[in-house]
């Protein structure tokens, strides 16, 4: 449980960085304002610092585009937790960046007496931080900051102004900060728990609720992800085991004891697998193992074989000694147009002939055959 507590997190995690490059229009739009608002408070004033900052603002937004560009470009193929923080960082970096340029600006421009330029910083300024919150709302650590770097020191340098107006404007805009920082946090936890429920609720649609192993949806997908598309140089091998003597069990000791033995066999069927390979619950005592990439046909009867002599170990299930054994049919294929669905039925038609006799059966499929 606690492993699947980390993936979900993980999973979260990720998620909710890869939603800061979900869009980049505001972040382009508010490079051409404050370009445009730059140049034309420079013409006003005239003055050599709010060129430089101007100079320098339009620098760090060039760069926060290219960040975006990069991070979106790169997003879907990165999905651990490690590279997201990575592109986080990245992210981060460039949008402080930004809006201390910006910050930095709008303390200068409400230096300077033009009560012009100061109305057109004001608006830029709440603009800006309307955008972080929309765009940038799910990261706090990362929006909070930008919003309150970027407008504190305009409403800061505004409050020593002699006129009650400007005493006016930065209260409201602190409020506005204040206000805009609080939703944010409410919303950052409010879409967690959602994308929380969200995979959860995908999770449990796709795992076997008594196992925890993947179910047949979960099998299916993985096959098409895996397997199904591409080339097949090699060969893939489909397991399809039924457990002998599970119905005795139930019959005699319970169906508590049952489910734990099933979880037992779900756990030594586990164990016996390579990474890169799966083992899912179709249901009742039958189960359905993929193996990919042989190297050799006779490595899927090896595993057949070695999953045999797993199951057919005592399994102590509470105070009891329980043995069982498995029919195992197997089925293997090189040929591209096999899907899962064809190759379980013809695993689960060896299994037939499994339970008449030899308990382990392996054949290759009828395309591979034809091909």
């Amino acid at each position: 449980m606690p492993r699947r507590t980390d993936d979900l997190r993980q999973t979260i995690y990720v998620e909710l960085v890869h939603s800061l490059f979900a869009t980049i229009v505001p972040t382009l739009i508010m490079s051409v304002a404050f370009t445009l608002s730059a140049a034309l408070i420079h013409i006003r004033l005239q003055d050599p610092l709010l060129m430089a900052l101007g100079l320098a603002g339009i620098v760090a937004s060039i760069t926060r585009v290219a960040v975006v560009l990069k991070c979106r470009r790169d997003a879907a193929r990165y999905q651990d937790r490690a590279h997201a923080r990575m592109m986080e960082r990245w992210f981060g970096a460039s949008y402080l960046a930004f809006a201390l340029c910006l910050g930095a600006f709008g303390a200068r421009v409400f230096m300077l007496a033009s009560v012009e330029a100061h109305m057109l910083t004001i608006c830029l300024l709440v603009g800006y931080c309307a955008g972080v919150a929309a765009v940038v709302g799910l990261r706090p650590l990362i929006a909070v900051p930008a919003m309150a770097v970027a407008i504190l020191p305009a409403i800061t340098v505004a409050a020593f102004n002699p006129d009650v107006l400007y005493w006016v404007l930065s209260g409201t805009a602190a409020s506005l900060l204040a206000g805009g920082s609080y939703s944010v946090l409410v919303r950052h936890r409010a879409t967690q728990a959602e994308i929380g429920k969200r995979i959860s609720f995908a999770s449990l649609a796709r795992h076997d609720g008594l196992t925890e192993l993947p179910n047949r949806l979960a099998l299916r997908e993985w096959f098409d992800a895996h397997v199904g598309h591409g080339p097949r140089e090699r060969a893939v091998a489909v397991h399809y085991i039924d457990l002998d003597g599970f119905k005795p069990v139930n019959d005699r000791y319970g169906h508590p004891v049952g489910d734990a033995l099933l979880r037992a066999v779900a756990g030594r069927l586990t164990h016996c697998l390579r990474a890169g390979d799966i083992a899912a619950r179709l249901g009742g005592d039958e189960f359905a193992i993929i193996q990919r990439d042989l190297g050799h046909v006779d490595e899927a009867q090896l595993l057949s074989h070695r999953l045999a002599s797993a199951v057919k170990q005592p399994f102590r299930i509470g105070e009891h000694d329980i043995r069982i054994s498995a029919c195992i049919g197997t089925v293997t294929s090189t040929s591209r147009t096999d899907d899962l669905e064809r190759l379980l039925a013809e695993a689960d038609e060896a299994l037939y002939t499994a339970k008449r006799g030899g308990h382990i059966v392996t054949r290759r499929s009828q395309n591979s055959i034809a091909a």
